[in-house]
């Protein structure tokens, strides 16, 4: 762990000498490749890129040597804007931490626009630090470098994700996902979390909780269920297991069981479990737990239902069974969820 020295800053016309104490930290310096590809999400990188050197402002030196590289070393089209590098991939050598920000392309699209990156990846030994933000843990999961270890992505990408690297541990509740050195956030702004987490592993908590202040965010903000509702049945591609989740949707308030699925599906219970598994990552009782509880999520918007109400709306006959299934996928209880949306509520859904 660094040690942490706390000084006075003085005046100075910079923000952040007004939001924060100065932090000395004895640390060495950490050097950061930030990859940029043409399917790079411009503000993945420029949260990163921000987040990292606020923390070198914060800390009072160069705490990261924060670098941006390309396959090829020449700047990258995003589209928006043309963006300068550093370097290409050699840079990534020498680095302490590889981080991917978000590709905002499909699965397939990204990892074809980027073999380089893949050749260069699967060389990589477990000692170094490797890091993907949001959709770009599919570029980690095909180099297999997370292979046999927790990982995590996008929501929305799960099932595909799951059926296209079934050797990954999935786990795509959380909002960052730590294994070895080997470091993946959910969506969008997990991948805060996650450059939080990482300033915290090099440079202390005390400096990770002055930016996360910095930056007006909440650290510790639970699971990334409690933002998603379930995997749209558009982005799978199972003909059998699309026209169930649209049935569920509209029905999951009723009494549903194995039985009726497969009668509804057309096929029997075996198939209907592995078809189901296969598309989703989870059992059809599970799928509709989550169903419920993210319509209930919906349903706690209205100040004037009771949660006794919410519950029987969304299929549960009692509160208690409701309360513990919602605490338990949520990461807090249906009363401070409903009591979070009256301090913030608009930040309380991050559609993809």
């Amino acid at each position: 762990m660094p040690l942490i020295r706390q000084t006075a800053i003085g005046d100075n016309a910079n923000f952040v000498s007004i939001i924060a104490t100065h932090l000395e930290i004895d640390a060495p310096m950490v050097r950061i490749a930030l990859y940029v590809c043409p399917q790079t999400v411009l503000s993945s990188l420029g949260m990163a890129d921000d987040a990292l050197r606020l923390a070198n402002q914060l800390a009072g030196e160069r705490l990261f040597e924060v670098s941006r590289l390309s396959a090829d070393g020449q700047p990258v089209d995003l589209g928006s804007a043309q963006l300068r590098v550093d370097g290409d991939l050699r840079l990534a050598d020498g680095a302490d931490l590889l981080l991917i920000p978000a590709t905002g392309s499909a699965i397939e699209r990204t990892l074809n626009g980027n073999p380089e990156l893949l050749a260069w990846l699967a060389t990589r030994p477990a000692s170094q630090q490797l890091a993907s933000l949001c959709s770009s843990a599919c570029l980690l999961a095909a180099a297999g470098v997370l292979d046999g270890r927790r990982a995590t992505t996008h929501w929305a990408l799960a099932g595909a994700f799951r059926q296209r690297f079934p050797r990954v541990n999935l786990q795509v509740d959380e909002l960052f996902t730590e294994d070895g050195n080997r470091f993946c956030s959910g969506g969008a702004q997990a991948g805060l979390d996650l450059c939080l987490h990482l300033i915290a592993w090099h440079g202390g908590d005390w400096l990770a909780e002055r930016v996360a202040g910095a930056l007006v965010f909440e650290r510790g903000r639970g699971r990334q269920s409690r933002f998603a509702p379930l995997l749209p049945e558009l982005l799978l591609e199972d003909g059998l297991i699309a026209p169930l989740l649209r049935w569920l949707q509209q029905h999951h308030a009723q009494a549903i069981d194995l039985p009726r699925l497969a009668r509804q599906a057309n096929c029997s219970t075996r198939t209907l479990l592995r078809r189901f598994k296969a598309a989703t990552g989870l059992t059809p009782n599970d799928y509709l737990q989550r169903l419920r509880i993210s319509a209930a999520q919906s349903a706690l918007r209205n100040p004037a239902r009771s949660l006794e109400q919410v519950a029987a709306q969304v299929g549960y006959a009692d509160r208690a069974t409701f309360a513990k299934l919602f605490k338990q996928l949520c990461g807090e209880t249906p009363g401070a969820f409903r009591k979070r949306l009256t301090r913030h509520p608009a930040t309380t859904h991050n559609p993809l």
